[in-house]
């Protein structure tokens, strides 16, 4: 399916409800983040309410995976706070008055606390995330939390390129750059495809 394709989906499942969460997973660097956006552009257009709700803002403090002697794995499914995401999720599904969510600024590697506020009335709510389809505990408990789910199904060579190329564009000079990709990234794409649950559809 293409994006149009998308949200032509998105546009029918919406109909007669009053919110739809949409789970868009997949590898470091398959392009969520800018699909979402994107999506959020054009159904904003078209006059629906509409949000990204981004799972990154879930990560983990620096000194917090210090002390658990995971910072060199910051980004893996070990380094996030699972039950405060799903909590949030669930905040959403209810439909909460008003609900703030964190977003995490690249630029400084910290998550900021209520960076973004979600009103009830948002109808459509695109939720992006490397791990939201992992078929493992404690991400497996997610599963009931979205309504569609789509996985952006990205060839491992061309993950390799735009990961490197990511942290060259934060200062990384070229050989830190391909171990930050190939030393945490690239397993983490590996074991995202090899035990996520089947996306309704794929991109």
């Amino acid at each position: 399916m293409d994006e149009a394709g998308l949200l032509a989906v998105i546009a029918e499942r919406v109909n007669g409800r009053e919110r739809l969460i949409v789970g868009i997973a997949g590898a470091p660097g398959s392009g969520k983040s800018t699909l979402a956006e994107r999506l959020r552009q054009q159904i904003e257009a078209s006059g629906e309410s509409v949000a990204v709700v981004p799972m990154d803002g879930f990560h983990f403090d620096d000194r917090v995976l210090s002390a658990r002697g995971l910072l060199p794995r910051k980004g893996a499914p070990e380094t996030f706070d699972v039950a405060g995401f799903r909590h949030l999720l669930m905040r959403l599904r209810a439909r909460e008055t008003e609900v703030a969510i964190p977003v995490f600024d690249r630029s400084i590697e910290i998550s900021r606390a209520g960076a973004a506020v979600v009103p009830a009335e948002t109808r459509i709510l695109l939720v992006e995330g490397n791990y939201l389809l992992l078929d493992e505990t404690p991400w497996n408990g997610l599963a009931g939390a979205f309504d569609m789910t789509v996985w952006l199904d990205v060839p491992v060579d061309e993950l390799e390129r735009r990961l490197v190329q990511r942290w060259l564009d934060h200062g990384f000079a070229t050989d830190a750059a391909r171990e930050k990709a190939l030393s945490n990234d690239i397993p983490n794409a590996r074991r995202i495809a090899a035990r996520s649950r089947a996306a309704d559809v794929t991109l």
